[in-house]
């Protein structure tokens, strides 16, 4: 027949003074998310900056070979904008939920992931990503 599942075993307690330093984690997950957020728009003045070069509001050269290189110059403006712009939502999205996670108490793994990821954004992500790790590998 079915045998019963196992439970679960409980959590891990923990001290007063993680709990805190988790607490503290998940804040500053949320401010630097925040920043990423801000520093996300960036790619918007490439990406007009791209289309204006495509629809012909900067002045180019009237040769047709010109005109060619522009247009591709003006998608390319455009695609490094849209890509930069969906690596920066993405690991913004990443951060707020890594926050949440560590505020739950869930998601280990994602946290250390975030946390590693969180260090190519200098110098807030640096340090946050830094603590975050010697936090969660204690």
């Amino acid at each position: 027949m079915d045998a019963a599942p196992t439970p679960l075993a409980p959590p891990p307690l923990l001290s007063l003074e993680d709990q805190g330093h988790l607490r503290l984690l998940s804040i500053f997950h949320y401010v630097v998310a925040g920043l990423m957020a801000l520093f996300a728009l960036f790619p918007l003045l490439y990406i007009g900056i791209g289309l204006g070069i495509v629809n012909g509001w900067f002045p180019a050269n009237q040769q047709a070979a010109g005109a060619n290189s522009d247009l591709m110059v003006g998608w390319m403006f455009v695609g490094m904008g849209a890509l930069f712009l969906v690596v920066c939502l993405t690991m913004t999205s990443l951060m707020v939920l890594a926050g949440r996670s560590l505020a739950q108490r869930r998601r280990y793994t994602l946290c250390l992931v975030v946390a590693a990821l969180s260090c190519l954004f200098t110098p807030f992500g640096t340090v946050l990503g830094v603590f975050t790790l010697v936090v969660l590998l204690k």
